[in-house]
C-alpha cells in the first residue's frame, strides 16, 4: 500500500515538474535537489510550440502553469493573493485572475455521494431534486432541490476523490517547497514552507463542509437581532463533512441594477448598508464573511441583503482590531510616527531595522493621498501601497487583516459600480474612530490594565526560579547552547556527493594496486586462470571496474542535467 503511494508521488511530482518547464521554469528545477526526480531516459526539451515563453512575464507563466496543475495549486494560488505580505504585488495581482470553475461531475456521481453519505435514496431525503448543477467548483458543484418536508434547498457535494487528490498534492508540495526553499527565497517568496503549512490547515477545513455549516449557525446566532440582512440556515441533521445542505434563497446579485430598480429599491441605499453589514462585522464583532463578491451577495425583494458561502471566514483578535483601526485614523490625522507604531502594534514579526526610515516611508504614503480628494483616490490605491511597504519590510500580520483589505477592494468596486459618487474611505473612518473611543472605555482600558499586569506578574513570578535554573545547570556544566546555520543544507548535501564519490575512488584504486600486487604472487596449479590474469587479480580487476563505471554515471548524469 505505502509502496503504491509512492510510485503514485512520483509519478504525480513528475508531471508537476513537466508543466514548470514547459513554462519555462527549469531554473526552479536545475537549481533544486527537484532535478534528481527526472528520469535520464526523459530529455525535457525547454520549448513551446505556440508562443514564445519570453514574451509572456514570469508572473504570468506561473499563473498559467497553476491552472495547468489542477484544483489544489488553483486554490493554493487564490489564498496566497490574499497574502501580499509574503508573494510580490506582481503575483499577487496574476493570482486575483485566477477562477475556481471546473467542468461538473456527472449527476450519477454526485448521487452515489449524497445517498452514502446521508444514509437514504434521493427519492426518500428529496420531493424534488434538479440534477443540473446551479454551480460547479474545483472542491463541490451546487444543486437546487426541496426536501420531503416542502423545504427549498441547495445541495452542495464534494466532488468523488477530491480529498485524496489534494491529500497527494498537499504531501507532494511539502516536499517540492522544503527542497527548493533556498531558491524560492531568493525569488522573494518569504517563509514558503508556513505558508503551505496554513494553507494545509485552510484546505483541510474548506474539505470538510460541516465547519461551514458551523460559520453558517455562529453568523445566524450573533446577528440574530438584525433585520436588515438575512443569513440562510443550514440544515445540519442532512449534513456531513461531504454533503452541506441549506436554504434555498431566491434574489438577484447585488450588482443587478436594472432589477433593483424595477422593485424601487434605491442602489445608494444598498450600497450603504452593505458597507454597514461588513463594517460592523469587521469593528464591531471582528468575525466576519471574508469573501464578499457579488455572487455571494443577494437582494430579496423587499430589500433585505442576503449573504451567502461561508467557507472563508475572517477573524481580529480585539487588539488586532484596535491596531488595525488606529492604523487608518492615525494616516487621516497625517500623523506618519503613530501610523508606524500602530503597524508594529499589528504585527506578528518584522525586519524594521530602522524606525525612522520606516517612518519615512509612511509619510510618503500620507502625503501622496493627502493632498487628493477622496474621489481621485480609492482605498484600494491606500490598500496596495501599504501592502508593498509591508513586504519590504517583512511584516507579518495575521492573515484576517489580509482578508479584510481584500473585502475593502471588493465592496469599493461593488460601491463605485452600483453609485459612482461613493465615498469608500469616508465611510470607513467613522467605524474606526468608534473603535478607538471604545477601546478608551473605562471598563476596556481596566481589562488591558490588569491582562499587563497579569502578564508582568507572570514574569516576576517565575523569574527567580527561571534564574536559579540557569545557575544550577552553568555549576553543573549542563548548560547547552544550539545553533543552526542557515542556507547551508544544499553546501552539506553537496559535500556529502563529493566525499562518497571520493570514497568510491580511493576504493577502486586499491582494489587495482592490490589485484596488481596479486599478480606477482605464484599460485601453484591449484589456482584458476581467466584471459592470462589468476582469479584472485580477475575479481579485484572486475569489482574496481564495475565501481568505476557506477562512478563514471554518476559524474555524467550529474554534468548532464546541471
Amino acid at each position: 500500500m505505502a509502496i503504491n503511494q509512492t510510485f503514485k508521488n512520483l509519478n504525480r511530482t513528475r508531471e508537476i515538474i513537466g508543466v514548470l518547464i514547459k513554462w519555462g521554469f527549469e531554473d526552479v528545477v536545475i537549481n533544486s535537489t527537484l532535478r534528481n526526480l527526472v528520469p535520464e531516459s526523459t530529455r525535457l526539451k525547454w520549448l513551446r510550440d505556440d508562443k514564445p515563453i519570453e514574451q509572456y512575464t514570469r508572473y504570468e507563466r506561473i499563473r498559467m502553469a497553476t491552472v495547468e496543475l489542477g484544483p489544489t495549486f488553483v486554490k493554493l494560488a487564490q489564498i496566497l493573493s490574499n497574502r501580499p505580505d509574503i508573494i510580490p504585488e506582481g503575483l499577487v495581482k496574476e493570482f486575483e485572475k485566477l477562477q475556481d470553475k471546473v467542468p461538473p461531475v456527472p449527476f450519477s456521481e454526485a448521487k452515489v455521494i449524497i445517498e452514502r453519505e446521508t444514509g437514504k435514496k434521493i427519492d426518500e431525503l428529496f420531493e424534488e431534486f434538479n440534477e443540473t448543477p446551479l454551480a460547479s467548483a474545483s472542491i463541490g458543484q451546487v444543486y437546487k432541490a426541496k426536501l420531503r418536508t416542502g423545504e427549498d434547498v441547495v445541495v452542495k457535494v464534494q466532488r468523488p476523490t477530491v480529498a485524496e487528490v489534494i491529500e497527494q498534492d498537499l504531501n507532494i508540495i511539502k516536499d517540492a517547497v522544503r527542497r527548493a526553499d533556498r531558491y524560492l527565497r531568493k525569488q522573494g517568496f518569504i517563509n514558503a514552507e508556513d505558508v503551505v503549512a496554513v494553507f494545509d490547515r485552510s484546505l483541510t477545513k474548506e474539505l470538510d463542509y460541516r465547519n461551514e455549516a458551523r460559520n453558517i449557525d455562529r453568523f445566524r446566532t450573533t446577528y440574530r437581532h438584525r433585520r436588515d440582512f438575512y443569513i440562510p440556515k443550514a440544515y445540519r441533521e442532512y449534513s456531513t463533512d461531504k454533503i452541506l445542505i441549506m436554504e434555498f434563497v431566491s434574489g438577484c446579485k447585488i450588482t443587478d441594477i436594472e432589477q433593483l430598480n424595477k422593485w424601487g429599491i434605491s442602489a445608494k441605499d444598498v450600497v450603504e448598508r452593505g458597507m454597514d453589514i461588513y463594517l460592523t462585522q469587521i469593528f464591531e464583532f471582528g468575525y466576519f464573511h471574508g469573501d464578499p463578491h457579488p455572487g455571494n451577495i443577494l437582494v430579496r425583494e423587499d430589500g433585505t441583503i442576503v449573504l451567502l458561502d461561508f467557507g472563508m471566514i475572517g477573524q481580529l483578535m480585539p487588539k488586532d482590531k484596535y491596531a488595525f483601526a488606529g492604523i487608518f485614523i492615525s494616516m487621516a490625522r497625517h500623523d506618519a510616527h503613530e501610523m508606524a507604531m500602530q503597524m508594529r502594534k499589528l504585527a506578528i514579526e518584522d525586519n524594521i531595522t530602522d524606525m525612522r526610515q520606516f517612518t519615512y516611508d509612511l509619510n510618503d504614503l500620507i502625503e501622496d493621498y493627502a493632498s487628493l480628494d477622496v474621489s481621485e483616490a480609492s482605498i484600494q490605491d491606500v490598500i496596495t501601497r501599504l501592502q508593498k511597504i509591508m513586504y519590504d519590510y517583512h511584516i507579518t500580520v495575521p492573515g484576517g487583516v489580509f482578508i479584510v483589505f481584500r473585502a475593502f477592494a471588493i465592496l469599493e468596486g461593488i460601491g463605485k459600480l452600483m453609485y459612482p459618487g461613493f465615498k469608500t474611505y469616508d465611510f470607513i473612518r467613522p467605524y474606526g474612530q468608534r473603535l478607538l473611543t471604545e477601546q478608551l472605555k473605562p471598563e476596556n482600558l481596566m481589562n488591558e490594565s490588569v491582562s499587563k499586569f497579569s502578564s508582568i506578574y507572570s514574569f516576576l513570578s517565575s523569574l527567580p526560579a527561571d534564574i536559579k535554573n540557569i545557575l544550577q545547570k552553568t555549576n553543573n556544566g549542563k548548560i547547552h547552547f544550539e545553533i543552526e546555520l542557515q542556507g547551508y543544507g544544499y553546501a552539506l548535501k553537496k559535500w556529502d556527493s563529493i566525499t562518497n564519490r571520493m570514497v568510491i575512488t580511493y576504493i577502486v584504486c586499491a582494489l587495482i594496486i592490490g589485484s596488481s600486487i596479486a599478480l606477482l604472487g605464484n599460485y601453484g596449479n591449484e589456482m584458476k586462470y581467466y584471459y592470462g590474469i589468476n582469479a584472485w587479480s580477475f575479481i579485484g580487476y572486475s569489482i574496481a571496474g564495475g565501481l568505476f563505471v557506477v562512478l563514471l554515471y554518476t559524474i555524467l548524469r550529474r554534468r548532464i542535467y546541471k
